[in-house]
């Protein structure tokens, strides 16, 4: 999906071009609007835009201006230019700018909407696959490449042992060309690709190399970055911004991040037909924390809601502290990363990392005391969850669960835990639809208590802390139609039921169902209906 963005401190000039694209219905634009620079600017700072379509001289700030500080926030976006005959000063300016066009006011709807379309289809061939393979680095650094992450995924496993060794591992960053500081902290990005099981190693490995090369052409200069697969088979990309970014940038970064990554999404799935999930550091990392931070997002990964979807998520949490017990906090990390398998019922996913546990516990701990310990940890997880969830009923022979002691031996206990976690995922998995079910519920709910109000798909992402992208395919895969679709009824059966009220006047129907132009409303009804708004409510008298 692409955004676009019409500026225009002409009112009419805004909401008829924000009407015209809207009658489009078209899947792959989401249309927002502003009536000044400042205000444009704020969409820019909400969220990646794609397209802006814009007055090139506006009060205040002009279009030109404006195009400056849209390429500080998205390198990328594209800028289209509306002027007339007699700005042809500003309009030679506009020619020497990158990725920008330039269209006469007097050229009319339909030359503008030729215009954006053609703009989303160059962004498209940008994305294509073999366009981006054929900029790739030579076969040469992938030597290179291939040392880099072998040492990196040995430091992502215990980053904590280079505490207060920051100068060996400078030094270990300049042997190996790693482009990144180790005196300053990092951000981490981990990528999931989602692959149909029955997908051969081999296929896999090219789709993640090809997943690589996409992101190489995405991510600009203004960030230092290096990846690495991990040992479970997902991007881990280490970032730091630029020593020559402005602030304003510095402060963006994480937006920046998500919006760029939304275009990576879209690239992979255009590209390669595979769906793709981030989740991100919400904040710098010390290089002795890398271990935690990447253990914090493979669990939050873990515990997205709408299996199978592109998502991206940002990790809240800050470490503020430093961790004294290494093996304790890895445990604890575990043991949270199997609680978010129960939490979406991944059985396969809980049976795998419970087995990973159990055999640790068996094979490679020595003390008796440590074995305790991962034993009730394990058994506290379940009856906590079979306490919140109220299964105890539905569950039998659970008066062994804190007791390692009433087991013949301590195989036979990690088994009984085992059958007990299968069945209370047996459970769960009844209610996983109804999950998801309830979310979209709660997005319709808040649709139609707030009419009246801006209902994008920014507006709706920020209230229910989805990404705009990934609310809009969730609310499909769940509701079966487009979310814009779905306001549109709503605001048409609230329009109808309003309009049947004689004290209330069309303007007023308009502004309770979101919107601020009677005419715009009016050519919405009646291309819903059929009918003007005047004409239905005279029906309705008459009938």
């Amino acid at each position: 999906m692409y955004r676009l963005l019409i500026v225009d401190d002409e009112e009419i000039i805004t909401e008829s071009l924000y009407e015209v694209f809207s009658q489009l219905k078209s899947e792959e634009l989401d249309i927002y609007k502003a009536f000044s620079a400042k205000e444009a600017l704020s969409w820019l700072s909400r969220t990646r835009i794609d397209i802006v379509l814009t007055d090139i001289r506006m009060p205040g700030m002009s279009g030109l201006e404006l195009s400056k500080e849209i390429l500080n926030y998205w390198p990328r976006c594209k800028i289209i230019f509306l002027t007339g005959y007699s700005e042809f000063e500003y309009a030679y300016e506009a020619f020497q700018m990158k990725n920008v066009k330039y269209l006469l006011k007097t050229e009319g709807y339909a030359k503008v909407t030729e215009t954006v379309l053609s703009v989303v289809e160059e962004i498209k061939t940008d994305n294509r696959i073999n366009n981006i393979i054929e900029k790739s680095q030579k076969q040469l650094e992938l030597y290179e490449q291939m040392e880099q992450g072998e040492y990196l995924r040995y430091f992502v496993q215990d980053s904590q042992i280079f505490h207060d060794r920051e100068t060996e591992l400078s030094e270990n960053f300049q042997r190996l060309n790693i482009n990144l500081n180790a005196n300053a902290p990092v951000f981490l990005v981990l990528g999931r690709v989602v692959h149909p099981s029955e997908i051969t190693y081999t296929e896999q490995a090219k789709l993640l190399t090809s997943v690589r090369v996409i992101w190489e052409q995405f991510i600009s200069n203004q960030l230092h970055h290096l990846a690495i697969v991990d040992r479970k088979g997902d991007w881990l990309w280490f970032l730091q911004p630029s020593d020559y970014n402005d602030e304003k940038f510095n402060e963006h970064l994480i937006r920046y991040l998500e919006g760029t990554l939304e275009q990576i999404q879209e690239a992979c799935q255009q590209s390669l037909g595979i769906e793709l999930s981030f989740t991100i550091s919400g904040s710098k990392s010390n290089w002795s924390k890398v271990t935690l931070q990447y253990e914090r997002l493979r669990e939050l990964q873990q515990m997205k809601i709408g299996d199978g979807l592109s998502s991206i998520q940002i990790d809240l949490y800050s470490q503020t502290t430093d961790v004294e017990n290494k093996e304790s906090t890895r445990l604890a990390s575990k043991v949270e990363i199997l609680n978010g398998h129960l939490e979406i019922g991944r059985k396969d996913e809980f049976i795998d990392s419970f087995t990973e546990m159990k055999e640790y516990a068996l094979h490679h701990v020595c003390s008796f005391q440590k074995v305790n310990e991962i034993y009730y940890s394990l058994s506290l997880m379940l009856l906590t969850y079979i306490n919140r969830k109220g299964l105890h009923g539905q569950l039998n022979n659970l008066e062994k669960l804190m007791r390692l002691e009433a087991h013949k031996t301590i195989e036979d206990g990690f088994h009984y835990l085992l059958e007990i976690g299968k069945r209370v995922l047996d459970i769960k998995s009844m209610d996983e639809r109804d999950r998801a079910s309830t979310v979209a519920e709660k997005i319709c709910e808040f649709i139609q208590d707030h009419l009246h109000e801006d209902l994008s798909l920014v507006r709706l992402a920020e209230v229910h802390h989805f990404n705009p992208s990934y609310l809009s395919r969730f609310f499909k895969q769940e509701k079966g139609m487009n979310i814009s679709e779905y306001i549109d009824n709503c605001r048409i059966t609230k329009a109808k039921e309003l309009l049947s009220n004689g004290d209330l006047k069309v303007r007023e129907v308009a502004l309770k169902v979101g919107y601020e132009a009677a005419h715009s409303f009016t050519r919405f009804f009646k291309k819903s209906t059929g009918m003007t708004p005047q004409e239905y409510k005279d029906s309705l008298i008459y009938n």
